[in-house]
């Protein structure tokens, strides 16, 4: 009996110092972890982890591109592992520092990085985007309804072009107006060219529009507000900001993807490889909650739990324009 009690409590032991040794990191894209968008998701899923663990994690905002690199490999020297790097932007940065540190864990979100110590996270953000785009055709009255992109990048186009199916799918003749808002990284946080880009669509007569543009886009969901309209939110459940003025928002699981890269390692079930999430995975979805669910009619709700169904069972195939650039709606 007390070679067993011996036992266990060694095993308790040596858990509790495995778990200890688990220091994990966080470095967020261009806006900052409180953009209430893409990198407030990370952040979400990162403090979901600490609360349910009891364990911290470090974290680091960049202020400019060179920072990237710099806060990664200044994260492994100090032993921090799992390194999760949120956005497509950090590629560069995670496939350097992660070759330097081999025995490091690195995650990366929205690229892929074929390295055997880097977790590759993507998503399919037209799927989401399909969903949203359906709703917000059926909410209009004008048959006209917008989408403001952030950095014209294929990724964000792969946003667009699933809201154009979607929207096409629910309704014969409806025009969808779209806007990128720059080329670099300064269109992630530029509110202001936000706002102007969904007024010029409204007064084209589009009385929804949704945007997938981090911070830029809280320009979009208050000019929306402003105008009367509705607006559509991305990354993160943006349907507070703006209490009935937000028709939905279309979930990317981010901070899924970073809770379950700190929790696999934490639990001795770190991969590497590539990760795709999805409708059917968890991935991605649309917000319901009290600050919209008097927007979404019964037809509506009928008609988006069938699109659901219909993704996920492979009968209705969302055009993916990073695997075709092209989109034919």
């Amino acid at each position: 009996m007390k070679t067993l009690m011996g036992a266990l409590v060694g095993t308790a032991l040596a858990s509790a110092a495995w778990a200890a040794e688990i220091k994990p990191a966080l470095v967020y894209d261009a806006g900052g972890k409180f953009d209430k968008s893409f990198n407030e998701a990370a952040y979400t899923g990162a403090e979901k982890f600490k609360s349910e663990a009891g364990i911290a994690y470090r974290d680091f905002e960049i202020q400019n591109d060179s920072q990237r690199e710099q806060a990664m490999r200044n994260f492994a020297r100090r032993g921090y592992s799992p390194i999760v790097a949120i956005g497509f932007s950090q590629a560069e940065a995670v496939r350097k520092v992660a070759t330097e540190f081999p025995d490091t864990k690195f995650a990366i979100i929205d690229m892929f990085v074929d390295l055997p110590n880097v977790r590759s996270v993507v998503f399919k953000e037209h799927e989401g985007s399909y969903l949203v785009g359906l709703l917000a055709a059926l909410k209009s009255e004008s048959g006209k309804v917008g989408f403001v992109g952030g950095m014209d990048i294929p990724l964000i186009r792969r946003f667009a072009c699933g809201y154009v199916q979607g929207a096409k799918a629910a309704r014969d003749g409806a025009e969808v107006f779209q806007n990128m808002t720059g080329t670099t990284g300064a269109a992630w946080s530029d509110p202001v060219k936000g706002s102007e880009l969904a007024k010029a669509q409204f007064d084209k007569g589009a009385d929804v529009v949704y945007h997938a543009a981090g911070g830029t886009g809280l320009g979009v969901l208050q000019a929306a507000a402003d105008a009367g309209k509705l607006g559509i939110g991305v990354d993160s459940n943006q349907n507070h900001l703006h209490p009935g003025k937000v028709l939905t928002s279309m979930l990317k699981r981010v901070d899924i993807a970073v809770y379950n890269a700190f929790e696999d390692d934490r639990n001795g079930k770190w991969s590497n490889g590539l990760q795709v999430l999805g409708l059917a995975q968890g991935g991605v979805d649309w917000a319901l909650d009290d600050n919209n669910k008097a927007l979404i009619s019964d037809e509506m709700m009928a008609a988006v739990r069938a699109a659901e169904a219909d993704i996920k069972s492979g009968k209705v195939v969302v055009h993916d324009y990073m695997a075709d650039s092209t989109c034919p709606f």
